[in-house]
């Protein structure tokens, strides 16, 4: 944009020179075009009655005896008129080597007035065209700008969670300036372009830190700073160094970078605070849908994800991967298939996130979300891993997760480093499912003939089987006598005693068969004898499924085996089996661990119990099962 400092630069010919030393204002004062007269039209048709705004006004023809007497009077009001219109300056020709043709009185009404006064002795025909050219350079000046302008817009986050958006800004603002930038906080730098500018820069922020002062105007040679939040408490500063002088033009332009890093700081920030509260409330949400408060965990999510706990059942994955990694990891998880699932770090294990994605129908079997976690997965820093549970119900997320942890451990050692389902290897799976049926349904018959009775031990026996009284009355929304009674009556009728892990196992194992694996054509219960259990275990698929789990427990040095038959027999009691083993309860926790690495089970729950029981049994005969006829054994593998 041409000014009164620049024009004599760039217009040499025009032989333009300030009356006086120009100060910085008159310096900068843009021009934005040239009206001419003559001092003959000014005494014979007066000031003109208005004048553009930014004009040069140039008198041609006037000499320093012609600018006296009555063209004083008419100089002063066109000043004052210049004055009015927002004119750029007043030049006058003049011979080369003349003395100042302005008299004393019209250079004090120019100070007072703040009008530059200039003389040229260029000819006045080097002054022609001169307006159109300088019409020409502001037209060029201001596509140029728009172009920029546009650029700087482009350079917005599509999305607040871009962490990128302010260091484009910044490069940006570096190559157009040619300048040095810095975007920085107090405790830490925002954007740097490039890399070095902290070190260049670190003198100006520890200046204005020390000084208490953020000055928007020139705090040291060809330096600017700028606060980008100057309403707030937050003190994130905009620092510009370059070799050369801002011109007025380059200082707008950086105010308009300056006003764009304050939004996307200022987004950034509300971004964090909302992604605080919304990691909060899922956080929240998660650690009610493990204590079996699904209401509440869905009255969490209801402003935040309407709808998607919902549904009944779900499938739970969990990914491990580098602590440093976790939350950036976590991000994109959520932001990949956060519409969809419940994704959660993990507030028990650095290293781990836990998913939660609800199944919503009998045909969806999260094959969609699974395949872009595993995919998601691969991209992670190694060693990363995935695991993934079958479908439970929402009350029983608790085993499903169980089952996740447990996959994710087996796919740790993976070559794909992925294990979305143990379900395909689980114990049950592998039973003949009609004999089961049967098996299963004998079994539980005392507890089948009163319909209201059964329903009553549908929905209370899983849960009591597997925890404690008392936790599995606060997963069922009981009280603890309730669930106690139940248990006892059912324990009366099935003439079991669920003291024994035995018993336990084997109830647990047929309720599941009845009430979650059941047939869409259930069998009927007939004269003949139904398979017994030992019937069920002794099949070639269940032999292959124990020797896989028991193999590298037999391996180990520690003789862990004689250990798990001493803890089952006395019903999963550490202090009586330490002692008939002469061993330290420590020693036996040692191996009892040993165990569940070995055999990617979780033995604290009754389903990782039984596989240890049941694998033990096929491979070594050991332990006694609770069989439906006295002897029948099942025949070591």
């Amino acid at each position: 944009m041409p000014t009164l400092g620049l024009l004599p630069t760039d217009k040499p010919e025009l032989e333009l020179t300030f009356v006086e030393s120009g100060s910085r204002r008159a310096q900068t004062t843009e021009i934005n075009g040239v009206v001419t007269m003559t001092p003959e039209q000014l005494l014979e048709g007066g000031v003109p009655s208005t004048l553009p705004d930014g004009s040069l006004v140039l008198i041609t023809g006037a000499s320093p005896f012609r600018l006296r007497g009555r063209i004083t009077t008419v100089l002063e009001l066109l000043l004052q008129r210049m004055s009015q219109d927002g004119s750029a300056g007043l030049a006058v020709t003049a011979a080369p080597g003349a003395r100042q043709p302005f008299p004393p009185a019209v250079v004090d009404r120019a100070a007072r007035l703040g009008i530059a006064l200039l003389i040229t002795s260029a000819p006045a025909e080097r002054w022609e065209g001169m307006h159109e050219k300088i019409q020409q350079a502001r037209l060029m000046f201001a596509e140029r700008r728009a172009a920029q302008l546009s650029s700087l817009v482009m350079e917005l986050p599509a999305q607040l969670a871009d962490a990128r958006a302010m260091q484009r800004i910044a490069d940006w603002l570096a190559r157009v300036l040619d300048c040095q930038v810095l975007v920085s906080e107090p405790e830490r730098v925002l954007a740097a372009s490039p890399a070095t500018a902290a070190e260049q820069l670190a003198q100006a922020i520890i200046r204005q830190s020390v000084d208490g002062i953020l000055p928007e105007t020139l705090s040291g040679p060809h330096t600017q700073l700028i606060s980008l939040t100057p309403a707030s408490a937050a003190d994130t500063v905009l620092a510009v160094l370059r070799r050369t002088p801002f011109d007025e033009a380059d200082l707008r332009l950086l105010r308009h970078a300056a006003k764009l890093l304050g939004l996307v700081d200022q987004a950034h920030r509300e971004y964090r605070a909302a992604s605080g509260a919304s990691h909060a409330a899922r956080s929240a949400a998660w650690e009610l849908l493990l204590d079996g408060e699904v209401e509440k965990a869905r009255r969490v999510m209801a402003n935040l994800a309407p709808g998607l706990l919902e549904p009944e059942t779900t499938r739970v994955f969990v990914v491990e991967t580098p602590q440093a990694g976790r939350d950036l990891a976590a991000r994109s998880f959520s932001s990949s298939v956060g519409q969809q699932a419940l994704v959660v770090p993990d507030p028990r294990d650095d290293r781990r996130i836990l998913i939660v994605h609800p199944i919503r129908s009998d045909d969806d079997t999260g094959a969609e979300v699974s395949a872009e976690l595993t995919r998601l997965v691969g991209s992670l820093e190694p060693p990363s891993s995935l695991g993934g549970s079958g479908v439970y119900s929402m009350t029983l997320l608790a085993d499903a997760l169980n089952e996740a942890i447990t996959a994710q451990r087996f796919a740790a050692f993976q070559p794909d480093s992925v294990a979305l389902s143990v379900h395909g290897s689980d114990l049950v799976s592998l039973l003949p499912q009609a004999e089961a049926q049967q098996w299963a349904r004998r079994l539980l018959n005392p507890l089948m003939h009163d319909e209201t009775q059964w329903e009553s031990m549908r929905e209370t026996l899983p849960a009591a089987l597997a925890y404690p009284y008392t936790v599995a009355a606060r997963r069922l929304r009981l009280h603890r006598n309730t669930v106690m009674r139940r248990a006892s009556r059912a324990a009366e009728l099935l003439r079991m005693d669920f003291a024994s892990i035995s018993d336990r196992i084997a109830v647990a194992l047929a309720m599941e068969l009845v009430t979650q694996r059941e047939m869409s054509a259930s069998p009927q219960l007939t004269g003949s004898e139904p398979p017994s259990l030992a019937r069920l275990l002794g099949t070639p698929q269940v032999c292959a499924w124990a020797q896989t789990l028991v193999r590298p427990v037999q391996a180990d040095r520690r003789d862990l085996v004689s250990t798990a038959l001493a803890w089952l027999t006395f019903d999963t009691h550490v202090e009586p089996a330490a002692r008939a083993l002469g061993l330290s309860e420590v020693t036996v926790r040692s191996h009892l661990r040993a165990l569940e690495g070995h055999m990617q089970r979780d033995l604290a729950t009754l389903a990782g119990v039984r596989d240890l029981q049941f694998s033990l049994h096929v491979v070594t005969g050991q332990p006694d099962l609770r069989s439906d006829r006295p002897g029948l054994s099942v025949v070591a593998c």
